[in-house]
């Protein structure tokens, strides 16, 4: 396993001594709320908001590895998402399932190996990665995804889609460089430096393909706008003048400026600083809840086909997580804090132990099911708050048990990663 540690000072202290993992024999300790410019990548200090409100190391490592062995390794009738079938020349292959939709999304695929790198798992990494690449990665360059992810799959490599979903590349990319300077780079598919940095040429720069696919003739190109700097809904070019605000992650473009292929390095990190303006816009400004499709203006979009996706719903919950971790990692931006009070706030008021999962912007609910991913996206939003209710979000997620039965991939998904970034183990891994 490679080190992680970095010739500056600050990145020693991040990525050398306290850069363990559940499983590692050393644990950290909670250091204080971080202030303006005193981010987890230069500090190397991650908070543990489960040691902050009283419970043990001991006792949130285990609380990690139960889950991950529940959604992994669990009952595959009742509790597991992740499905090992099989091995073919590069070895193993295994997919995180959707039960309730019956697919295999690349959202799933990218979590799955987001959590296998933080967790060291490289097994279940690389077998997430083979099926990825196998079924999922279009290799013919003349396909209108060439070089991207089919967003939704049946179980047996047949897409549904064939067009991507953008943040299913982010997550894939972003793990892929973890992977390289975690375990250090492999062969083929395993050369994770070589494959991220394809995969971010690709989201910057593919020319516009046209061809016929599963679902009709479709045209599409690059997944970041070039003008606007930020993440398209879709690279389809008759969708692709929207956005998805759950889609923006300023903490992976910041490492991207520091890590991707360098003639797009200024991109990234004006990309960030886009998205960190677009957060203050498409956030509502009593509420904080943000809409699940937004025009690059920030204001809501209700697409054709989905009139209530300009409401709060299932996408838009992590967009809390989304600027909370970026405030964690790079405290660049002060105004992400009044949107977590703001967002915990509006929850609070709705009775923590009980509100529902979808609100249109300004705070009407419409659905009443009080949802894990819910609960799991708000308390990540407390690496970014400033009130001590956050407390009551903390306690409300550690009385979560996991997910289990038919809603089990997305609830289970968020719920782990909500785990790993409120326990301070979801860590930045630099290359060396």
């Amino acid at each position: 396993m490679k080190s992680q540690l970095t010739i500056t000072v600050g990145a020693i202290l991040a990525f050398g001594l306290v850069g363990c993992t559940p499983s590692s024999q050393h644990q950290t300790h909670a250091p204080a709320a971080p202030e303006v410019n005193s981010g987890a990548f230069s500090t190397g200090r991650y908070r543990n908001l489960f040691v902050e409100a009283g419970h043990s190391p001991q006792e949130v490592t285990d609380r990690i590895n139960a889950a991950f062995q529940q959604l992994f390794h669990g009952d595959p009738q009742s509790e597991a998402v992740y499905y090992p079938v099989g091995t073919n020349t590069n070895g193993p292959l295994a997919y995180i399932h959707d039960i309730g939709s019956r697919d295999v999304r690349s959202e799933g695929m990218s979590y799955g190996m987001m959590i296998a790198v933080q967790l060291d798992k490289k097994t279940e990494f690389d077998a997430l990665w083979n099926w990825s690449k196998t079924h999922m990665y279009h290799a013919s360059s003349n396909h209108h995804a060439y070089e991207y992810f089919s967003w939704s799959m049946a179980t047996n490599g047949v897409p549904n889609d064939e067009m991507p979903a953008p943040d299913g590349e982010e997550y894939f990319a972003m793990s892929l460089y973890f992977a390289s300077a975690r375990w250090g780079d492999g062969q083929g598919i395993y050369d994770y430096r070589t494959e991220a940095d394809r995969l971010l040429t690709d989201m910057r720069h593919r020319q516009v393909i046209t061809g016929p696919t599963v679902t009709g003739t479709k045209s599409a190109g690059a997944i970041f706008d070039p003008n606007y700097k930020m993440v398209r809904f879709t690279p389809d070019t008759a969708n692709w003048n929207h956005t998805d605000p759950s889609y923006h992650l300023p903490a992976f473009y910041e490492l991207w400026a520091r890590w991707g292929p360098e003639a797009d390095r200024e991109f990234w990190s004006q990309a960030a600083e886009a998205s960190r303006e677009f957060f203050q816009g498409t956030a509502h400004p009593v509420t904080g809840l943000a809409p699940d499709y937004a025009n690059f203006d920030s204001t809501p979009w209700a697409a054709p086909w989905k009139p209530h996706s300009a409401d709060f719903q299932f996408d838009s919950w992590r967009t809390a997580m989304n600027w909370s971790v970026d405030w964690a990692w790079w405290a660049k931006d002060v105004r992400q804090r009044e949107l977590s009070d703001r967002l915990q706030a509006f929850f609070e008021s709705k009775g923590i132990s009980s509100y529902g999962n979808q609100f249109t912007t300004d705070g009407t609910q419409f659905g009443s099911d009080h949802s894990t991913g819910l609960v799991a996206m708000n308390t990540v939003a407390g690496l970014a708050t400033t009130h001590p209710r956050s407390g009551q979000f903390v306690e409300a997620l550690w009385n979560t048990p996991v997910p289990t039965g038919q809603w089990r991939y997305y609830d289970g998904m968020l719920y782990l990663l909500a785990l790993l970034h409120c326990s301070g183990e979801f860590r930045i891994w630099t290359p060396l």
